[in-house]
């Protein structure tokens, strides 16, 4: 299975576990991995894996969903397009594997079949703001750049100070 059909079954989890409790998922995922014909034991395992690691962050992504979303919050985003936003920014921030690029086109391809006329742009919309977040984000930690009050010889300073103890 290629990993576009992966991902496209990881969304639709996602989707289900918008209107199922979460001590209901277990049975409804192995429901749905019932349907799936000829689903070897290897895209099982990760469609499952990936599902539950998105779902693991949820607090995370939500937030910063939020954050990005101006004027929409978590709560009022249609389900489909929130799954999808889910999934590719759990992909930006957390799955090393998925190039940035790749995890916004994926999602944009999905809003395209299951969300309204307006989920592609939408969903390129708040993705491509937190695609820029984290860019940023490593750009200031690779270039050394530390929080405000914070001088750029405190932690080698830190360090001679243990060394002499």
């Amino acid at each position: 299975m290629k990993r576009r059909e992966q991902r496209e079954h990881i969304f639709k989890l996602l989707f289900r576990s918008e209107f199922n409790e979460a001590d209901q998922m277990d049975e409804q995922i192995a429901m749905y991995m019932d349907d799936i014909p000829m689903l070897e034991e290897r895209d099982r395992s990760y469609i499952v894996d990936k599902y539950q690691r998105v779902i693991s962050r949820l607090s995370f992504i939500d937030g910063k969903l939020d954050e990005l979303s101006q004027g929409w919050k978590v709560r009022r985003m249609g389900k489909v397009e929130l799954s999808i936003l889910r999934l590719a920014a759990y992909e930006i921030c957390f799955d090393g594997d998925v190039p940035t690029g790749v995890a916004i086109n994926e999602a944009v391809e999905l809003g395209k079949l299951y969300g309204g006329d307006d989920a592609p742009s939408f969903i390129n919309g708040i993705l491509g703001k937190l695609a820029r977040e984290q860019e940023s984000s490593k750009s200031a930690a690779h270039s050394g750049s530390r929080p405000e009050g914070e001088h750029a010889g405190s932690d080698a300073q830190e360090e001679a100070k243990r060394a002499d103890s």
